[in-house]
């Protein structure tokens, strides 16, 4: 099988490394010119995920995408490695592709400030700029250097197209990453959004040393914020009990390779939002994605005050520590999602 992944992030670069293992021809397409060749001649990729040797049928291509020497030429598969910022235009660039697409990317796509229409998830993008695409998202917990290490990992494999799932599946499933099928896109998407904002949340309760209770109370009301979310937007219940939702919501609010939880880390401790995202070298997709989970929300009249809360601090209309105080002091109310 030939794979080419377009982007040469930490987590591309991983898959790029794992589905090279298995002996699968893989393409890894960088847009800086400079990486590229530096990866070339180094055979990993020492800008964001250093340490990793790539296997032999990785080779790296750069260059317009419809050029000649294209890794979409032969490419039995393509995957969309690029942050959330990018996948609009990389799918405008694919809507003519003819074989299965999959994106990577979690969160809600950034809206100009002012613009009344809400952000979009990947599968929305999608419908919008290249309808006839067979594509979908590859999703689930998973830190990108557990997986270059070949270390246990569950994912999801996302589409309403069944080419699309079996393709992922026969792409990634191997010996250390096991990869489930799964037509609900929308739940995918909505718990890799999501858990991005609440993981900012945990990370400040965790820096604020509010204790391993609130750090409990956090997960589980920020899990119904979750499920409320995809509910109104057409998801199925069950997948936020999966991988894709209880399954990323805690690997991402409690793991220390989490940047978006560290995110909340460093806010507590004083630095401002500025400093935290310079000092990470990554992005921390809730960081831009939080305002757009509170904007569908709010469209839909669903309440989400964990979500609500990191908005407001994010937008330095609260202190950790008055943001804390605002979510305790809600009136009492029934368990419910």
């Amino acid at each position: 099988m030939h794979i080419a992944v377009l982007g040469a992030g930490a987590w591309g670069t991983a898959l790029a490394i794992s589905a090279a293992r298995q002996d699968h021809r893989v393409s890894l397409w960088a847009r800086d010119a400079a990486q590229a060749a530096e990866m070339a001649v180094q055979r990993e990729n020492r800008r964001y995920l250093a340490g990793h040797a790539f296997p032999a049928p990785l080779t790296i291509a750069t260059g317009a995408l419809g050029g000649v020497g294209s890794p979409l030429r032969e490419a039995d598969l393509v995957i969309v490695a690029t942050p959330m910022a990018g996948l609009r235009g990389m799918l405008e660039q694919l809507r003519e592709c003819q074989v299965p697409v999959a994106w990577l990317c979690k969160g809600f796509e950034a809206v100009p400030a002012g613009e009344p229409s809400p952000g979009l998830l990947g599968h929305e993008i999608r419908a919008q700029v290249a309808p006839a695409l067979c594509a979908g998202v590859l999703s689930g917990p998973s830190f990108a250097q557990e997986v270059a290490r070949g270390q246990p990992t569950a994912l999801v494999a996302a589409s309403e197209h069944a080419s699309v799932r079996d393709a992922l599946v026969r792409a990634f499933h191997c010996a250390s990453v096991r990869v489930y099928a799964n037509d609900d896109i929308v739940g995918v998407e909505v718990g890799g959004a999501v858990k991005n904002v609440l993981a900012i949340a945990t990370g400040l309760c965790d820096g604020l040393n509010l204790g391993l209770n609130a750090r409990a109370a956090l997960v589980t009301r920020g899990l119904a914020e979750m499920t409320r979310l995809g509910l109104a937007l057409g998801a199925r219940a069950e997948t936020f009990m999966g991988l894709s939702g209880l399954g990323d919501l805690v690997l991402t609010a409690t793991g220390d390779l989490s940047r978006n939880r560290k995110v909340g880390q460093l806010l507590a401790q004083g630095l401002s939002l500025q400093q935290a995202v310079d000092s990470l070298g990554h992005v921390a997709e809730g960081v831009y994605s939080a305002r757009t989970v509170v904007q569908r929300a709010r469209a839909l009249d669903i309440e989400m005050p964990i979500s609500e809360g990191v908005v407001a601090l994010l937008e330095g209309r609260l202190r950790p520590e008055q943001a804390v105080a605002a979510l305790m002091g809600r009136d009492p109310k029934q368990e419910a999602l």
